[in-house]
């Protein structure tokens, strides 16, 4: 078992390419899962999580539906984003400068093979990271992610989350609105969950830009803690 997870900060990088770079690290540990399983020898598989900002894009998960896009493919151009349609759980969401996504590529067998759990392990650190800048949040029943001003008529979300597993491996994760133009938003129904409306911790805070590496590092520290896991040399 190996509970060791390599971070990778990829900076701002084109969603494709980051998402080319998850399905190989994926496909790598599963693969090696089978290949050593079938073999009946020993071995360890890898962890990673990594950090990176996408430039304008809205993503469509497995199930979702298309009509929550609210943009014809000439909007989409004329707005400077991308569209993909992908292989993680949940809905559509945007992601763009000023949001800290972080993707755990992880065995879950080296930690526990729960994706309920694993999912709120997931809100649990981005709920731990906003109460350090003051800002109370909560999840809401049914609706993976996190959330503020839950069971009241302004409820809003902050943080969107949709994964992928398969054979305990995961790919995709979450997507925190730090620094967000909220505008882009509005071209589409987020999750496809109506009459909710999205937020930013800049928003939230009243400044005009929250220091993206801190709120990374805080992110990372919640997370070892929370998976009991160790940071790669």
């Amino acid at each position: 078992m190996n509970t060791t997870v390599k971070l990778q900060d990829l900076g701002v990088q084109d969603y494709k390419t980051t998402w080319d770079y998850q399905e190989g690290l994926f496909k790598a540990i599963v693969d090696l899962k089978i290949k050593n399983r079938r073999e009946d020898t020993q071995f360890e598989t890898p962890n990673y999580f990594l950090f990176v900002q996408h430039p304008h894009v809205y993503t469509l998960g497995k199930s979702g539906d298309l009509t929550n896009l609210l943009l014809s493919k000439r909007q989409l151009e004329a707005k400077n984003a991308t569209f993909y349609k992908i292989n993680r759980g949940g809905d559509i969401t945007y992601h763009g400068p000023g949001q800290i996504v972080g993707y755990p590529i992880l065995d879950l067998e080296n930690f526990f093979t729960d994706i309920h759990k694993y999912l709120r392990f997931l809100e649990e650190v981005i709920i731990l990271t906003l109460a350090e800048y003051g800002i109370a949040s909560s999840r809401s029943e049914g609706e993976t992610g996190v959330w503020l001003g839950v069971g009241t008529p302004f409820a809003r979300k902050i943080c969107a989350m949709g994964v992928r597993a398969s054979r305990w491996v995961t790919m995709h994760g979450l997507a925190l609105n730090v620094n967000v133009d909220l505008g882009y938003f509005d071209h589409i129904i987020p999750c496809g969950i109506k009459g909710k409306a999205v937020t930013s911790m800049h928003v939230e805070l009243g400044v005009t830009n929250i220091d993206e590496e801190e709120v990374k590092a805080k992110i990372w520290r919640h997370f070892l803690a929370l998976f009991k896991a160790n940071a790669s040399a």
